[in-house]
């Protein structure tokens, strides 16, 4: 009897009792808008959204703007590694800690490039970023992939 009332107090500590919970193919999760560049930013997925062509809310022209690599770049800021950020959080953008302030920049993964808004994670320079599905689709990177990638400044 005690060995199952100690494996219960263990599951109750592991999950706070205010974190959401959600069935697997559940509704996604709901945000406060970004701060964002964008005049007029893609809308957030439906709640309803499971696929990634469902999360992917940008359209033909925000991907062909993104591609489009006609200014050179001011400062090239470093190398971090990226993963999936928030598929609810639309876009093209890198949440690094290689800015303070949103910017526009350029990432380069292997030998693909995309503009992309720069956002601020507020984490410690070497701690990683956060990439966009939208951004990560367009510069072919794995969704599940730690991706080294060049951060630049426009």
């Amino acid at each position: 009897m005690i060995p199952v009332v100690a494996l219960s107090a263990c599951e109750a500590m592991m999950a706070p009792a205010t974190a959401p919970v959600t069935a697997p193919g559940g509704p996604a999760p709901t945000s406060a808008p970004v701060a964002t560049l964008d005049p007029t930013p893609p809308p957030p997925p439906p709640e309803a959204a499971v696929t990634v062509d469902e999360f992917d809310t940008t359209t033909d022209a925000d991907k062909a703007a993104a591609l489009e690599i006609t200014t050179p770049v001011s400062a090239t800021l470093g190398t971090t590694l990226v993963t999936l950020g928030s598929p609810a959080d639309p876009g093209i953008w890198l949440k690094t800690p290689l800015v303070t302030a949103l910017t526009h920049g350029r990432v380069t993964y292997r030998s693909n490039e995309a503009n992309v808004e720069l956002r601020p994670s507020g984490g410690a320079v070497g701690s990683g970023s956060e990439m966009s599905l939208p951004a990560m689709r367009l510069l072919d990177i794995p969704l599940t992939e730690i991706a080294e990638v060049t951060v630049s400044r426009r």
